[in-house]
């Protein structure tokens, strides 16, 4: 299984900049913060998908493997810094990270089929 690098690298910067987006609005806003995990799952998604869709995989699974790694990665930031400006528990490093991981795994899959 060749995972696509540019892919990945273009999918995991777009998905990190709507987390961090979304962490900072919701350090302002208890509205915004109250949308942390479907936005933070939903995001990831969004970069598997994108993944998917541009790194023209030649499986379906290598497709959601790319998309899991991007997904992950993108989560895993997001969190990290909402944790460092105080607004999540640690716990959610792990936690939060796995449930994006499974998402953006599910968007590379979806992404691959749009991407041919």
């Amino acid at each position: 299984m060749t995972l696509s690098t540019r892919a990945l690298v273009v999918a995991t910067i777009i998905g990190t900049v709507l987390q961090l987006a979304m962490i900072v609005g919701g350090h302002y806003s208890p509205l915004v913060a109250s949308f942390f995990a479907v936005g933070g799952m939903g995001f990831s998604l969004i970069a598997g998908v994108i993944y998917g869709w541009n790194a023209h995989p030649t499986t379906p699974a290598s497709a959601a493997a790319g998309g899991l790694l991007a997904g992950a990665i993108c989560a895993l930031v997001g969190i990290l810094a909402s944790y460092l400006l105080g607004d999540v528990p640690a716990s959610l490093l792990l936690l939060g990270t796995l449930s994006s991981a499974v998402t953006g795994a599910v968007g590379g899959w979806i992404g691959h089929f749009f991407g041919r």
